[in-house]
């Protein structure tokens, strides 16, 4: 049964500051809770359950039953951070990363992507075609969000992501070449064949910024037919990293 300062406390995590203090970030629904508790990267603090869940789950409720509070619909609609409430909520400890040189083939770089949405389907975008590290503008939002960490689903354990200042970042790697994606680059025509690069994704607005696109040693653009005017980050994500093909990538 939840008690009020659970529930306080779940709420509380809908804030980054909260997170940050505490380390955690929720996630809800039984594919990505049972995915995330199979993970060695992150720790189970606490999991809010249906009864139901809770006995189709009993490999892990039976291991410490402290961690496990019972509720039920209505109580998870009180924490949960969606319109619809699935089964399970549970918080986890933020994933730990082995510290490692910048792994062969594509790093993603984002500049000021800020919809929670687009983050998270990145994310899985990139785990999809192996992408091992992403790294993130200081001002593109936080990953460990309820709505990011639903649209990533498993994908937040497996792609380490991290924050600092992209144009350092750059420079402080000399030897690794940056590829923008422009609306007024060279068309993107056939494979991209590279062993190791960095490839920059813009704002959903605004694009690029343009003090890091003149760092970049070639642009690109995605030819389109029809009159919108650009297209979805996530989508222009996947469609560069469709025809990228790493040269002796070994991971």
């Amino acid at each position: 049964m939840l008690v009020k300062s659970q529930v306080k406390y779940i709420q509380s995590l809908g804030h980054k500051k909260f997170r940050d203090a505490e380390g955690v970030f929720v996630a809800e629904g039984p594919k990505i809770v049972s995915e995330l508790m199979q993970s060695d990267k992150v720790k189970l603090v606490h999991c809010f359950a249906t009864e139901g869940w809770l006995s189709e789950n009993m490999q892990y409720a039976s291991s410490d039953p402290a961690m496990f509070v019972k509720t039920d619909e209505k109580q998870l609609e009180r924490i949960s951070f969606h319109p619809t409430p699935n089964q399970v909520l549970a918080v986890f400890t933020k994933p730990v990363f082995p510290a490692s040189p910048i792994p062969a083939g594509v790093t993603l770089l984002l500049d000021t992507i800020q919809d929670p949405g687009n983050l998270g389907t990145i994310l899985r975008t990139a785990d999809w075609f192996g992408v091992q590290k992403i790294v993130c503008s200081a001002n593109t939002t936080d990953v460990f969000g309820p709505k990011v960490v639903q649209s990533a689903m498993g994908s937040i354990v497996r792609v380490e992501l991290i924050y600092t200042d992209l144009q350092e970042y750059i420079v402080a790697h000399p030897d690794i070449p940056l590829y923008a994606t422009t609306l007024d680059g060279e068309d993107l025509q056939g494979k991209i064949h590279l062993s190791k690069a960095f490839l920059l994704i813009g704002n959903e607005s605004r694009g690029v910024s343009q003090h890091l696109e003149r760092l970049a040693v070639k642009r690109f653009r995605i030819p389109g037919k029809g009159g919108a005017e650009s297209l979805n980050a996530a989508v222009a994500t996947g469609i560069f990293l469709s025809q990228i093909e790493v040269l002796n990538q070994t991971r």
